[in-house]
């Protein structure tokens, strides 16, 4: 098996910024396929009655603050491709957009 080349081990620009928006387009198809699971979560909430309407509409709120908040994060392509690089080869833990769009608190 193979190892992976890492993207800053990438010499040519061209090839580093290819290999980065591709990492980063997968990895932002993927989170909001998970932030949408939580919207989904709420509609099966709602049909059950054990959410009402003022409860899902928040949710969606919180959705909408997660998924901006996600791509600002991946419109940097390359810098946050090594980011998320970096991190994962330190065992950081990845960001958890859901809680990074939770209500904002007001001091």
């Amino acid at each position: 098996m193979t190892e992976a080349v890492r993207l800053r081990d990438i010499e040519n620009d061209k090839a580093r910024r290819r290999a980065a928006l591709t990492m980063i387009g997968e990895y932002h198809e993927q989170q909001l396929r998970v932030l949408l699971e939580h919207v989904r979560h709420g509609f099966e909430q709602l049909d059950a009655g054990e959410i009402d309407p003022f409860d899902l509409d928040n949710l969606i709120h919180r959705y909408k603050r997660s998924a901006q908040k996600l791509w600002t994060f991946c419109n940097g392509s390359e810098h946050s491709a090594l980011t998320l690089e970096w991190g994962r080869e330190h065992g950081e833990p990845e960001p958890d957009w859901w809680e990074a769009g939770g209500a904002r608190r007001h001091r």
